[in-house]
């Protein structure tokens, strides 16, 4: 896994975390489609809400942090 924020942007760093994103991607659509099945079937189940709902909410705010730091690594290459 690659950590942003302490190292000296490469081609293979910048690699790397493009293969971190899409895989994080992959993930945060299953965890989207989750909570989509979960508030289809409510009240069924709705005790599993808020823990999914904040699992979701956590992998986009990573994924977003990464886009970020790709964005921010492009630059400096």
């Amino acid at each position: 896994m690659v950590q942003a924020a302490e190292i000296e942007p490469t081609e293979q760093t910048i690699e790397d975390l493009k293969l971190q994103i899409k895989r994080l991607n992959s993930k945060a659509g299953q965890m989207k489609m989750d909570l989509h099945d979960l508030a289809e079937g409510l009240p069924k189940d709705y005790q599993n809400l808020t823990t999914l709902a904040a699992q979701t909410y956590e992998i986009y705010h990573r994924l977003h942090e990464l886009k970020s730091q790709l964005k921010d690594w492009e630059k400096r290459i």
